[in-house]
Protein backbone atom coordinates (compact mmCIF):
# COMPACT_ATOMS: atom_id res chain seq x y z
CA UNK A 1 0.00 0.00 0.00
CA UNK A 2 1.33 3.47 -0.91
CA UNK A 3 1.30 6.16 1.71
CA UNK A 4 2.43 9.76 1.75
CA UNK A 5 3.41 11.72 4.86
CA UNK A 6 0.75 14.15 6.03
CA UNK A 7 1.09 17.61 4.47
CA UNK A 8 3.36 16.45 1.65
CA UNK A 9 2.17 16.56 -1.95
CA UNK A 10 2.18 13.22 -3.71
CA UNK A 11 4.46 12.50 -6.61
CA UNK A 12 3.02 11.73 -10.02
CA UNK A 13 2.14 8.09 -10.50
CA UNK A 14 4.53 6.07 -12.61
CA UNK A 15 3.93 6.49 -16.31
CA UNK A 16 2.26 9.91 -15.96
CA UNK A 17 3.95 13.18 -17.00
CA UNK A 18 5.95 14.87 -14.31
CA UNK A 19 3.52 17.75 -14.53
CA UNK A 20 0.40 16.21 -13.04
CA UNK A 21 -1.28 18.94 -11.00
CA UNK A 22 -1.09 16.82 -7.83
CA UNK A 23 2.52 17.95 -7.55
CA UNK A 24 1.80 21.67 -7.83
CA UNK A 25 0.90 22.34 -4.23
CA UNK A 26 -2.44 23.87 -5.21
CA UNK A 27 -4.33 23.56 -1.94
CA UNK A 28 -7.80 24.95 -1.29
CA UNK A 29 -7.70 25.83 2.41
CA UNK A 30 -7.31 29.55 1.87
CA UNK A 31 -9.93 29.91 -0.85
CA UNK A 32 -13.15 31.80 -0.27
CA UNK A 33 -16.28 29.83 0.52
CA UNK A 34 -19.63 30.32 -1.14
CA UNK A 35 -20.83 32.79 1.47
CA UNK A 36 -17.74 34.97 1.15
CA UNK A 37 -17.97 34.89 -2.65
CA UNK A 38 -21.63 35.89 -2.41
CA UNK A 39 -20.68 38.89 -0.25
CA UNK A 40 -17.96 39.84 -2.73
CA UNK A 41 -20.36 39.68 -5.67
CA UNK A 42 -23.00 41.62 -3.72
CA UNK A 43 -20.50 44.39 -2.99
CA UNK A 44 -19.59 44.47 -6.65
CA UNK A 45 -23.28 44.77 -7.50
CA UNK A 46 -23.61 47.78 -5.21
CA UNK A 47 -20.58 49.36 -6.87
CA UNK A 48 -22.10 48.77 -10.29
CA UNK A 49 -25.34 50.40 -9.15
CA UNK A 50 -23.36 53.44 -8.05
CA UNK A 51 -21.61 53.45 -11.41
CA UNK A 52 -24.92 53.39 -13.25
CA UNK A 53 -26.38 56.13 -11.06
CA UNK A 54 -23.34 58.29 -11.81
CA UNK A 55 -23.85 58.01 -15.59
CA UNK A 56 -27.64 58.17 -15.38
CA UNK A 57 -27.36 61.73 -14.04
CA UNK A 58 -26.84 62.81 -17.65
CA UNK A 59 -30.11 61.32 -18.93
CA UNK A 60 -33.49 63.06 -19.35
CA UNK A 61 -35.67 64.39 -17.96
CA UNK A 62 -36.92 65.25 -21.47
CA UNK A 63 -35.99 63.88 -24.88
CA UNK A 64 -35.94 65.38 -28.35
CA UNK A 65 -37.15 63.85 -31.61
CA UNK A 66 -34.07 61.62 -31.85
CA UNK A 67 -34.31 60.40 -28.27
CA UNK A 68 -31.46 62.60 -27.06
CA UNK A 69 -31.67 63.81 -23.45
CA UNK A 70 -32.73 67.39 -22.91
CA UNK A 71 -32.27 70.09 -21.85
CA UNK A 72 -28.60 71.08 -22.12
CA UNK A 73 -27.15 67.61 -22.66
CA UNK A 74 -24.07 69.02 -24.40
CA UNK A 75 -23.25 71.13 -21.35
CA UNK A 76 -24.23 68.65 -18.64
CA UNK A 77 -22.24 65.72 -19.97
CA UNK A 78 -18.98 67.51 -19.17
CA UNK A 79 -19.84 69.97 -16.41
CA UNK A 80 -21.60 67.31 -14.30
CA UNK A 81 -18.88 64.70 -15.00
CA UNK A 82 -21.47 62.13 -16.07
CA UNK A 83 -20.43 61.64 -19.69
CA UNK A 84 -20.50 58.11 -21.14
CA UNK A 85 -19.69 56.90 -24.62
CA UNK A 86 -22.75 54.66 -24.39
CA UNK A 87 -25.19 57.53 -24.09
CA UNK A 88 -23.25 59.77 -26.48
CA UNK A 89 -23.09 57.19 -29.31
CA UNK A 90 -26.86 56.71 -29.30
CA UNK A 91 -26.80 59.18 -32.20
CA UNK A 92 -24.26 59.23 -35.00
CA UNK A 93 -23.64 55.52 -35.71
CA UNK A 94 -27.23 54.54 -36.67
CA UNK A 95 -27.55 52.91 -33.24
CA UNK A 96 -30.82 54.75 -32.66
CA UNK A 97 -32.14 53.34 -35.95
CA UNK A 98 -31.46 49.75 -34.82
CA UNK A 99 -29.31 49.01 -37.86
CA UNK A 100 -27.54 45.65 -37.65
CA UNK A 101 -23.82 46.41 -37.27
CA UNK A 102 -21.21 46.38 -40.04
CA UNK A 103 -23.14 44.60 -42.79
CA UNK A 104 -24.25 47.80 -44.56
CA UNK A 105 -21.65 50.09 -43.04
CA UNK A 106 -18.86 52.20 -44.46
CA UNK A 107 -16.42 54.97 -43.65
CA UNK A 108 -16.33 58.26 -45.53
CA UNK A 109 -13.27 60.04 -46.90
CA UNK A 110 -13.39 62.30 -43.83
CA UNK A 111 -13.46 59.34 -41.42
CA UNK A 112 -17.19 59.37 -40.59
CA UNK A 113 -18.79 55.97 -39.87
CA UNK A 114 -22.29 55.16 -41.08
CA UNK A 115 -24.63 52.32 -41.95
CA UNK A 116 -24.31 50.53 -38.61
CA UNK A 117 -20.53 50.39 -38.39
CA UNK A 118 -19.09 51.31 -35.01
CA UNK A 119 -15.45 51.85 -34.10
CA UNK A 120 -15.22 48.67 -32.05
CA UNK A 121 -14.67 44.97 -32.83
CA UNK A 122 -17.62 42.85 -33.82
CA UNK A 123 -18.74 41.40 -30.47
CA UNK A 124 -18.89 44.87 -28.96
CA UNK A 125 -20.84 45.96 -32.04
CA UNK A 126 -23.34 43.19 -31.33
CA UNK A 127 -23.64 44.33 -27.70
CA UNK A 128 -24.31 47.87 -28.85
CA UNK A 129 -26.97 46.69 -31.29
CA UNK A 130 -28.61 44.46 -28.65
CA UNK A 131 -28.67 47.28 -26.10
CA UNK A 132 -30.47 49.57 -28.53
CA UNK A 133 -32.87 47.02 -29.96
CA UNK A 134 -35.94 47.67 -27.80
CA UNK A 135 -35.37 51.25 -26.66
CA UNK A 136 -35.96 54.66 -28.19
CA UNK A 137 -33.97 57.10 -26.06
CA UNK A 138 -30.38 57.46 -24.94
CA UNK A 139 -31.55 56.85 -21.36
CA UNK A 140 -33.12 53.55 -22.35
CA UNK A 141 -29.96 52.64 -24.26
CA UNK A 142 -27.77 53.34 -21.23
CA UNK A 143 -30.03 51.26 -18.97
CA UNK A 144 -30.31 48.33 -21.38
CA UNK A 145 -26.56 48.35 -22.01
CA UNK A 146 -25.90 48.40 -18.26
CA UNK A 147 -28.22 45.43 -17.73
CA UNK A 148 -26.42 43.48 -20.46
CA UNK A 149 -22.94 44.26 -19.14
CA UNK A 150 -23.46 44.11 -15.37
CA UNK A 151 -23.35 40.27 -15.25
CA UNK A 152 -19.86 40.41 -16.79
CA UNK A 153 -18.72 42.74 -14.00
CA UNK A 154 -20.19 40.41 -11.38
CA UNK A 155 -18.61 37.38 -13.04
CA UNK A 156 -15.24 39.14 -12.96
CA UNK A 157 -15.62 39.71 -9.21
CA UNK A 158 -16.48 36.04 -8.67
CA UNK A 159 -13.55 34.81 -10.76
CA UNK A 160 -11.10 37.14 -9.02
CA UNK A 161 -12.45 36.02 -5.65
CA UNK A 162 -11.86 32.40 -6.59
CA UNK A 163 -8.37 33.25 -7.79
CA UNK A 164 -7.10 35.78 -5.24
CA UNK A 165 -9.58 35.73 -2.35
CA UNK A 166 -10.39 39.06 -0.62
CA UNK A 167 -7.87 40.89 -2.73
CA UNK A 168 -10.68 40.85 -5.31
CA UNK A 169 -12.19 43.77 -3.38
CA UNK A 170 -9.76 45.89 -5.39
CA UNK A 171 -12.10 45.19 -8.30
CA UNK A 172 -15.42 44.86 -6.54
CA UNK A 173 -15.41 48.20 -4.70
CA UNK A 174 -12.88 50.17 -6.71
CA UNK A 175 -13.39 53.84 -7.69
CA UNK A 176 -12.58 53.01 -11.35
CA UNK A 177 -15.52 50.60 -11.42
CA UNK A 178 -17.83 53.40 -10.28
CA UNK A 179 -16.42 55.80 -12.82
CA UNK A 180 -16.06 53.56 -15.87
CA UNK A 181 -18.27 50.46 -15.55
CA UNK A 182 -20.78 52.02 -17.91
CA UNK A 183 -18.58 54.60 -19.56
CA UNK A 184 -17.94 52.31 -22.52
CA UNK A 185 -18.28 48.58 -23.24
CA UNK A 186 -15.32 47.29 -21.16
CA UNK A 187 -16.88 44.81 -18.74
CA UNK A 188 -17.27 41.90 -21.20
CA UNK A 189 -13.69 42.09 -22.42
CA UNK A 190 -12.32 42.31 -18.88
CA UNK A 191 -14.36 39.24 -17.98
CA UNK A 192 -12.81 37.36 -20.93
CA UNK A 193 -9.28 38.31 -19.86
CA UNK A 194 -9.83 37.29 -16.23
CA UNK A 195 -11.60 34.08 -17.24
CA UNK A 196 -8.59 33.22 -19.41
CA UNK A 197 -6.38 33.38 -16.31
CA UNK A 198 -8.93 31.45 -14.28
CA UNK A 199 -9.12 28.40 -16.55
CA UNK A 200 -5.32 28.11 -16.66
CA UNK A 201 -4.96 28.14 -12.87
CA UNK A 202 -8.25 26.60 -11.71
CA UNK A 203 -9.54 24.62 -14.68
CA UNK A 204 -13.26 23.93 -14.85
CA UNK A 205 -15.79 21.25 -14.03
CA UNK A 206 -15.25 18.36 -11.66
CA UNK A 207 -11.65 17.82 -12.76
CA UNK A 208 -10.67 21.45 -12.32
CA UNK A 209 -6.93 21.99 -12.44
CA UNK A 210 -6.39 18.24 -12.83
CA UNK A 211 -6.96 18.74 -16.54
CA UNK A 212 -3.72 18.82 -18.59
CA UNK A 213 -2.11 22.22 -18.97
CA UNK A 214 -2.49 22.21 -22.76
CA UNK A 215 -6.20 21.58 -22.41
CA UNK A 216 -6.60 24.43 -19.92
CA UNK A 217 -4.45 26.76 -22.00
CA UNK A 218 -6.48 25.92 -25.11
CA UNK A 219 -9.69 27.12 -23.50
CA UNK A 220 -7.80 30.16 -22.23
CA UNK A 221 -6.74 30.87 -25.83
CA UNK A 222 -10.39 30.67 -26.92
CA UNK A 223 -11.31 33.23 -24.27
CA UNK A 224 -8.47 35.54 -25.32
CA UNK A 225 -9.62 35.22 -28.93
CA UNK A 226 -13.14 36.16 -27.87
CA UNK A 227 -11.67 39.07 -25.91
CA UNK A 228 -9.99 40.27 -29.09
CA UNK A 229 -13.43 40.32 -30.72
CA UNK A 230 -14.73 42.57 -27.92
CA UNK A 231 -11.72 44.90 -27.61
CA UNK A 232 -8.29 44.10 -28.99
CA UNK A 233 -6.13 44.10 -25.86
CA UNK A 234 -6.52 40.47 -24.62
CA UNK A 235 -4.68 39.34 -27.75
CA UNK A 236 -1.43 40.59 -26.23
CA UNK A 237 -1.72 37.98 -23.45
CA UNK A 238 -1.50 35.12 -25.94
CA UNK A 239 2.29 35.34 -26.28
CA UNK A 240 3.02 35.05 -22.52
CA UNK A 241 0.55 32.17 -22.33
CA UNK A 242 2.38 30.44 -25.20
CA UNK A 243 5.67 30.77 -23.32
CA UNK A 244 4.04 29.44 -20.13
CA UNK A 245 2.90 26.34 -22.03
CA UNK A 246 6.24 26.00 -23.82
CA UNK A 247 8.04 25.82 -20.47
CA UNK A 248 5.61 23.39 -18.84
CA UNK A 249 3.69 25.66 -16.50
CA UNK A 250 4.58 25.89 -12.83
CA UNK A 251 8.08 24.68 -12.22
CA UNK A 252 8.08 23.05 -15.65
CA UNK A 253 6.12 20.17 -14.11
CA UNK A 254 3.41 19.89 -16.75
CA UNK A 255 5.62 19.12 -19.71
CA UNK A 256 4.74 16.07 -21.82
CA UNK A 257 6.68 12.98 -20.78
CA UNK A 258 10.23 13.05 -22.07
CA UNK A 259 10.01 16.65 -23.30
CA UNK A 260 12.02 19.66 -22.16
CA UNK A 261 9.85 22.10 -24.15
CA UNK A 262 6.23 21.78 -25.30
CA UNK A 263 6.51 23.32 -28.76
CA UNK A 264 3.35 21.68 -30.08
CA UNK A 265 1.35 22.97 -27.10
CA UNK A 266 2.67 26.48 -27.64
CA UNK A 267 1.72 26.40 -31.33
CA UNK A 268 -1.70 25.01 -30.45
CA UNK A 269 -2.39 27.95 -28.15
CA UNK A 270 -1.44 30.43 -30.88
CA UNK A 271 -3.54 28.72 -33.54
CA UNK A 272 -6.59 28.38 -31.30
CA UNK A 273 -6.50 32.06 -30.27
CA UNK A 274 -6.07 33.14 -33.87
CA UNK A 275 -8.72 30.72 -35.12
CA UNK A 276 -11.24 31.94 -32.54
CA UNK A 277 -10.72 35.57 -33.51
CA UNK A 278 -11.03 34.71 -37.21
CA UNK A 279 -14.12 32.55 -36.69
CA UNK A 280 -15.94 35.37 -34.90
CA UNK A 281 -14.95 38.04 -37.43
CA UNK A 282 -15.34 36.02 -40.63
CA UNK A 283 -19.16 36.13 -40.90
CA UNK A 284 -19.10 39.93 -40.67
CA UNK A 285 -16.22 40.20 -43.13
CA UNK A 286 -18.16 38.06 -45.61
CA UNK A 287 -21.54 39.71 -45.10
CA UNK A 288 -20.22 43.27 -45.25
CA UNK A 289 -16.52 43.54 -45.89
CA UNK A 290 -16.51 47.34 -46.25
CA UNK A 291 -18.44 47.93 -43.06
CA UNK A 292 -16.41 45.38 -41.10
CA UNK A 293 -13.10 46.79 -42.32
CA UNK A 294 -14.25 50.36 -41.63
CA UNK A 295 -13.98 49.84 -37.85
CA UNK A 296 -10.28 48.99 -38.18
CA UNK A 297 -9.68 51.83 -40.64
CA UNK A 298 -11.29 54.26 -38.21
CA UNK A 299 -8.96 53.26 -35.38
CA UNK A 300 -5.96 53.37 -37.68
CA UNK A 301 -6.81 56.88 -38.80
CA UNK A 302 -7.56 58.20 -35.31
CA UNK A 303 -5.19 60.96 -34.30
CA UNK A 304 -3.53 61.51 -30.94
CA UNK A 305 -5.62 64.64 -30.38
CA UNK A 306 -6.99 66.38 -27.31
CA UNK A 307 -9.53 63.59 -26.76
CA UNK A 308 -6.91 60.81 -26.85
CA UNK A 309 -5.47 61.53 -23.37
CA UNK A 310 -2.13 60.04 -24.39
CA UNK A 311 1.42 61.23 -23.80
CA UNK A 312 1.87 61.71 -27.54
CA UNK A 313 -0.47 64.68 -27.75
CA UNK A 314 1.00 66.42 -24.72
CA UNK A 315 4.66 65.57 -25.21
CA UNK A 316 4.68 66.97 -28.75
CA UNK A 317 2.68 70.15 -28.14
CA UNK A 318 2.16 72.39 -30.06
CA UNK A 319 3.23 70.29 -33.04
CA UNK A 320 0.60 67.63 -32.24
CA UNK A 321 -2.18 69.85 -33.53
CA UNK A 322 -4.52 67.57 -35.55
CA UNK A 323 -3.82 69.57 -38.70
CA UNK A 324 -0.13 68.69 -38.57
CA UNK A 325 -0.32 65.51 -40.62
CA UNK A 326 3.45 64.97 -40.61
CA UNK A 327 3.58 64.69 -36.82
CA UNK A 328 0.58 62.38 -36.70
CA UNK A 329 2.09 60.16 -39.36
CA UNK A 330 5.21 60.02 -37.20
CA UNK A 331 3.08 59.07 -34.17
CA UNK A 332 1.28 56.48 -36.26
CA UNK A 333 4.60 54.74 -36.88
CA UNK A 334 6.45 55.28 -33.62
CA UNK A 335 3.59 54.37 -31.31
CA UNK A 336 3.17 50.75 -32.51
CA UNK A 337 6.93 50.30 -32.86
CA UNK A 338 7.49 51.29 -29.23
CA UNK A 339 4.48 49.30 -28.04
CA UNK A 340 5.85 46.13 -29.64
CA UNK A 341 9.32 46.91 -28.31
CA UNK A 342 7.88 47.08 -24.79
CA UNK A 343 6.21 43.71 -25.39
CA UNK A 344 9.55 42.20 -26.40
CA UNK A 345 11.32 43.63 -23.35
CA UNK A 346 8.63 42.24 -21.03
CA UNK A 347 8.82 38.77 -22.58
CA UNK A 348 12.61 38.69 -22.40
CA UNK A 349 12.67 39.77 -18.76
CA UNK A 350 10.03 37.14 -18.07
CA UNK A 351 12.30 34.54 -19.68
CA UNK A 352 15.22 35.59 -17.48
CA UNK A 353 12.99 35.23 -14.46
CA UNK A 354 11.92 31.78 -15.68
CA UNK A 355 15.57 30.74 -15.83
CA UNK A 356 16.01 31.80 -12.19
CA UNK A 357 12.75 30.53 -10.76
CA UNK A 358 11.69 27.70 -13.05
CA UNK A 359 8.22 29.11 -13.87
CA UNK A 360 7.49 31.51 -16.71
CA UNK A 361 5.58 34.42 -15.04
CA UNK A 362 2.92 34.78 -17.71
CA UNK A 363 0.52 36.87 -15.61
CA UNK A 364 3.29 39.29 -14.62
CA UNK A 365 4.51 39.57 -18.21
CA UNK A 366 0.95 40.13 -19.44
CA UNK A 367 0.50 42.93 -16.91
CA UNK A 368 3.78 44.58 -17.96
CA UNK A 369 2.81 44.33 -21.63
CA UNK A 370 -0.50 45.99 -20.79
CA UNK A 371 1.41 48.84 -19.12
CA UNK A 372 3.51 49.24 -22.26
CA UNK A 373 0.37 49.43 -24.37
CA UNK A 374 -1.38 51.94 -22.11
CA UNK A 375 1.70 54.15 -21.94
CA UNK A 376 2.73 54.13 -25.60
CA UNK A 377 -0.47 53.69 -27.59
CA UNK A 378 -1.67 56.87 -29.27
CA UNK A 379 -5.03 56.66 -27.46
CA UNK A 380 -5.44 56.25 -23.70
CA UNK A 381 -9.15 56.51 -22.96
CA UNK A 382 -10.07 56.86 -19.26
CA UNK A 383 -11.96 53.56 -19.10
CA UNK A 384 -8.83 51.61 -19.99
CA UNK A 385 -8.09 51.67 -16.27
CA UNK A 386 -10.59 48.81 -15.95
CA UNK A 387 -8.17 46.68 -17.97
CA UNK A 388 -5.45 47.25 -15.38
CA UNK A 389 -7.41 46.82 -12.14
CA UNK A 390 -7.57 42.97 -12.32
CA UNK A 391 -3.77 42.95 -12.56
CA UNK A 392 -3.68 44.75 -9.19
CA UNK A 393 -5.66 41.78 -7.86
CA UNK A 394 -3.73 38.99 -9.58
CA UNK A 395 -0.23 40.26 -8.67
CA UNK A 396 1.15 41.05 -5.25
CA UNK A 397 2.10 44.71 -5.61
CA UNK A 398 2.88 47.18 -2.87
CA UNK A 399 -0.27 49.09 -1.95
CA UNK A 400 1.41 52.42 -2.69
CA UNK A 401 1.46 51.65 -6.42
CA UNK A 402 -2.26 50.93 -6.43
CA UNK A 403 -3.23 53.98 -4.36
CA UNK A 404 -1.07 56.29 -6.44
CA UNK A 405 -2.52 55.02 -9.70
CA UNK A 406 -6.07 55.46 -8.41
CA UNK A 407 -5.30 59.06 -7.44
CA UNK A 408 -3.81 59.84 -10.85
CA UNK A 409 -6.75 58.13 -12.52
CA UNK A 410 -9.28 60.14 -10.50
CA UNK A 411 -7.47 63.33 -11.45
CA UNK A 412 -7.76 62.39 -15.12
CA UNK A 413 -11.26 60.93 -14.97
CA UNK A 414 -12.72 64.02 -13.31
CA UNK A 415 -10.36 66.71 -14.57
CA UNK A 416 -10.70 65.90 -18.27
CA UNK A 417 -14.46 66.49 -18.32
CA UNK A 418 -14.34 69.63 -16.20
CA UNK A 419 -11.66 70.90 -18.56
CA UNK A 420 -13.75 70.07 -21.63
CA UNK A 421 -16.64 71.94 -20.00
CA UNK A 422 -14.48 75.04 -19.57
CA UNK A 423 -13.30 74.85 -23.17
CA UNK A 424 -16.87 74.42 -24.47
CA UNK A 425 -18.03 77.40 -22.39
CA UNK A 426 -15.04 79.44 -23.65
CA UNK A 427 -13.84 80.03 -20.12
CA UNK A 428 -10.15 80.46 -19.20
CA UNK A 429 -8.78 76.91 -19.36
CA UNK A 430 -4.99 77.17 -19.39
CA UNK A 431 -2.70 75.29 -17.09
CA UNK A 432 -2.22 78.40 -14.96
CA UNK A 433 -5.89 79.34 -14.97
CA UNK A 434 -7.66 76.63 -13.04
CA UNK A 435 -7.71 73.25 -11.35
CA UNK A 436 -9.22 71.30 -14.26
CA UNK A 437 -6.26 71.70 -16.62
CA UNK A 438 -3.86 71.03 -13.76
CA UNK A 439 -5.77 67.83 -12.89
CA UNK A 440 -5.46 66.70 -16.50
CA UNK A 441 -1.70 67.21 -16.36
CA UNK A 442 -1.52 65.26 -13.09
CA UNK A 443 -3.55 62.52 -14.73
CA UNK A 444 -1.57 62.34 -17.97
CA UNK A 445 1.94 62.54 -16.54
CA UNK A 446 1.12 60.88 -13.23
CA UNK A 447 -0.29 57.85 -15.02
CA UNK A 448 2.64 57.84 -17.45
CA UNK A 449 5.25 57.82 -14.67
CA UNK A 450 3.32 55.18 -12.74
CA UNK A 451 2.98 52.96 -15.81
CA UNK A 452 6.75 53.02 -16.24
CA UNK A 453 7.16 52.05 -12.58
CA UNK A 454 4.43 49.43 -12.78
CA UNK A 455 6.07 47.90 -15.83
CA UNK A 456 9.10 47.16 -13.67
CA UNK A 457 7.14 46.30 -10.53
CA UNK A 458 4.86 43.83 -12.31
CA UNK A 459 7.81 41.96 -13.80
CA UNK A 460 9.20 41.22 -10.35
CA UNK A 461 5.87 40.63 -8.59
CA UNK A 462 4.63 37.24 -7.43
CA UNK A 463 1.12 36.28 -8.45
CA UNK A 464 -1.67 35.88 -5.89
CA UNK A 465 -3.21 32.98 -7.77
CA UNK A 466 -1.03 29.99 -6.90
CA UNK A 467 0.12 28.76 -3.53
CA UNK A 468 3.85 28.17 -3.01
CA UNK A 469 5.17 25.35 -5.13
CA UNK A 470 5.89 22.27 -3.05
CA UNK A 471 8.65 19.83 -4.01
CA UNK A 472 7.49 16.43 -5.13
CA UNK A 473 7.82 13.80 -2.44
CA UNK A 474 9.07 10.31 -3.31
CA UNK A 475 6.36 7.70 -3.23
CA UNK A 476 6.61 5.17 -0.41
CA UNK A 477 5.81 1.51 -0.69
Amino acid sequence: MSTVPTGVTAAAPAGEPAGTPARLGAGTAARLGRGALAVLVLLCGITLLLGFANKDRCTGPEFDTWGRSQPDFDERKYADVCYSDIQYLWIGRDVDRHVFPYVHGKISATGELSGGTVEYPVLTGLLIWAGALFVHTDAGFLLASALIMAPFGLLTAWLLGRLSRWRALLWAVSPPLVMYAFHNWELPVVACAVAAVYVVHRGWGARGVDRPLVQRATLSAVLLGLGFAFKLYPAIFVLPLMLYVLTGGRGGRELPAGKTRDISGMVRVALVAMGTAIAVNLPFAIAGREGWLASFVFQGQRKADITANSIWFWALRPDSDPQNLTVHEYIGVMSPVLVFASFAVACVIGWLRFQREGTYPWIAVSAAMLCGFLLLHKVHSPQYTLWLVPMFVLLNLRWGWIAAYCVADLAMGIGIFLWFAQIAARQPSGIYEGFAAQAVMIGVWGRAALLVGLFVAFLSAKDTVDEPLLPAAPART
